[in-house]
């Protein structure tokens, strides 16, 4: 659909209906420090200001740029319901708002949301019809302190080291979407490489008698497949769509072919309800110490991505800038990404769905404790595995993604008491392997390795000497494994075995501006690993001995450098902040195209 709103693309590629409108662009807004609205009556009184939506409020492309702390905000704007949506059920959608929000129509309250990472809904039928304009009420709570999910938002007044500039409130799409009395909800498309087919999973929102689901398949040259299934009975048919032999073709970096997939609800010849969607076939297993694509090992050069731009911070400010940062990614030689601290937006998935870049989908549940202190990520709520189910929820069918990563950086010691956190690693743990069977989960990304049947094993490793890196990594990936120690006190598992890669390593401190300065001077606008290079040569040797050391290890499946690009202080990118090359990107990229030692053994 047309129009001048900001971020106007669909939010969601993998489950598209016709009956849409965005409602991007300027809502009424109110600061609300001592988070007193309510109270106050500001239900029934004009918001003071205006925002940009879908950019936070401490951002410049919201209109506001206030970084300071925000309690609570509240939004406002009047929505006309299509008056060609007769008979539809108006759904008013929500990509993501931080942290705690509460939607009203007219004064109504119509949803309640926690979790600052994932999307929701609120059903507005009983209260807006087609033709009716109603005011929509938001107010997002993002307190200061107390448990929960911020990954790199800093939670003092002030950017330090590696934790950023805050996101409060809207800070990604909201939209309209007419939705049929009976209806899909979103697929789950599950790729069967080995039979040549996709398994449709279309879940409904009740049953008709005599109503069928009719699932079909297309390329570039027509229809491949079709399956059309009882809906009566089952509440989310299954359909089964075999591709021909020789249309059969699988979905890989280079080579990232996607199947179109449309899904239709009848009533004997009537159409109830359609939906557009896509598909990628192909494959993720483990053998041994291998981690395979598609039945073959393809070694996973990844970068560090936080997700995070200068005027816009967590939202990307447009949807090139999502693609663009794919392709500088791809420009240095990188095949993937951890997307890291963050749920990403679902474009993201699709550019990388598209354009055959391979990502973890990870959740930012740092932050918990409230106040950066050493265990602040140790607090974790019941919203940490809502969210994180939600998450795996929305993001099940796209084929970029190849492992789940619910935690990051976690410190138990393994012979303490079990402790609440441990309780949570390992729920979210079975949870993920529960709610998708076809993908490795990693349990907790760096240190604390408390599940012992964690599918993949990985370290993070920000050791500067090459040679001495070679040796501390070389003996985590054997069976040798390091069990990771904190203050002399075991915090993993033993290694079992596992598929193992450095997961993050490098964060090369380099900024060409400061060259002059002491090498290891440190400032509050200045911050990166170990002591700063002296010029670029030095970041390229560097650069070249830590990945050397890692693609010449043939038990090892894949790396992840720190990171795409510098954030605000933290200045240990390939890239600026703004996106501006710093460095020499194709020594970069030579360095990285070196076959690996796992890829020689395949």
């Amino acid at each position: 659909m047309s129009t001048d709103a900001p971020r106007a693309e669909h939010p969601r590629p993998q489950f598209v209906r016709d009956t849409w409108a965005t409602l991007n662009g300027t809502w009424d807004f109110e600061f609300d420090p001592g988070d007193s609205g309510l109270e106050r009556g500001i239900l029934d009184t004009p918001l003071s200001g205006s925002i940009t939506v879908p950019f936070a409020p401490e951002s410049e492309l919201s209109g506001i740029g206030d970084v300071d702390f925000h309690e609570a905000l509240w939004y406002r704007r009047e929505v006309t319901i299509p008056a060609e949506w007769t008979g539809l059920r108006p759904q008013l959608h929500f990509a993501a708002v931080d942290h705690d929000a509460t939607v009203w129509v007219d004064g109504h309250e119509v949803v309640r949301h926690r979790g600052g990472f994932t999307s929701f809904t609120a059903d507005l039928t009983g209260h807006a019809e087609a033709g009716q304009t109603v005011a929509v009420t938001v107010r997002a709570r993002d307190p200061r302190s107390g448990p929960q999910a911020r990954g790199k938002q800093a939670t003092r007044y002030a950017n330090t080291d590696c934790h950023y500039t805050r996101t409060t409130g809207i800070w990604q799409s909201v939209w309209l979407e007419g939705v049929p009395a009976v209806a899909i909800r979103r697929p789950r498309i599950t790729p069967d490489v080995a039979g040549g087919r996709f398994h449709v999973n279309v879940p409904l929102t009740a049953n008709r008698p005599g109503q069928r689901v009719r699932v079909q398949v297309r390329d570039a040259d027509g229809v491949v497949a079709t399956d059309e299934v009882a809906a009566d009975i089952d509440l989310a048919p299954t359909a089964v769509l075999t591709l021909p032999a020789d249309r059969v073709r699988l979905w890989q970096p280079g080579d990232p072919h996607l199947y179109d997939v449309d899904i239709t609800l009848l009533d004997g010849e009537t159409v109830v309800d359609q939906v557009a969607s896509y598909a990628g076939l192909r494959s993720v297993s483990i053998d041994g110490r291998k981690f395979l694509l598609n039945g073959k090992p393809v070694f996973q050069r990844l970068v560090l991505d936080q997700g995070y731009w200068p005027e816009s911070l967590m939202t990307a400010p447009s949807d090139a800038a999502l693609v663009r940062d794919i392709e500088l990614s791809l420009a240095a030689g990188f095949n993937g990404a951890r997307l890291h601290q963050k749920v990403f937006e679902e474009r993201f998935l699709y550019h990388a769905d598209r354009l055959g870049y391979l990502v973890w989908g990870e959740f930012g549940d740092w932050g918990a404790g409230g106040h950066g202190t050493p265990g602040d990520h140790q607090q974790p709520t019941a919203s940490f595995t809502t969210q994180w189910l939600e998450a795996v929820e929305r993001d099940y069918s796209h084929p970029a993604i190849i492992g789940w990563c619910p935690l990051n950086e976690t410190y138990q010691r393994l012979h303490d008491r079990i402790t609440q956190l441990d309780d949570v690693t390992r729920g979210m743990f079975l949870a993920t392997k529960a709610m998708d069977t076809t993908r490795p989960v990693l349990d907790a990304s760096g240190y604390s390795h408390r599940v012992l049947e964690t599918d993949i094993w990985d370290s993070h490793n920000y050791e500067q000497d090459p040679a001495a890196f070679a040796k501390m990594v070389g003996g985590l990936s054997r069976e040798e494994a390091d069990t990771n120690t904190s203050d002399g006190h075991t915090i993993s598992q033993p290694y079992n075995g596992q598929p193992f890669f450095v997961s993050e390593y490098g964060g090369i401190w380099w900024n060409p501006e400061r060259a002059a300065e002491a090498s290891g001077t440190r400032r509050d606008d200045s911050w990166g690993y170990g002591d700063r290079v002296r010029d670029e040569e030095e970041f390229h040797q560097r650069f070249a001995g830590l990945t050397d050391a890692l693609l010449d290890d043939p038990e090892m499946f894949g790396y992840c450098y720190t990171q795409l690009t510098d954030v605000f202080q933290e200045e240990n990118g390939i890239y600026r902040f703004d996106r501006s090359e710093k460095l020499d990107v194709s020594r970069v990229r030579a360095v990285q195209e070196r076959t690996a030692a796992v890829e020689k053994r395949s």
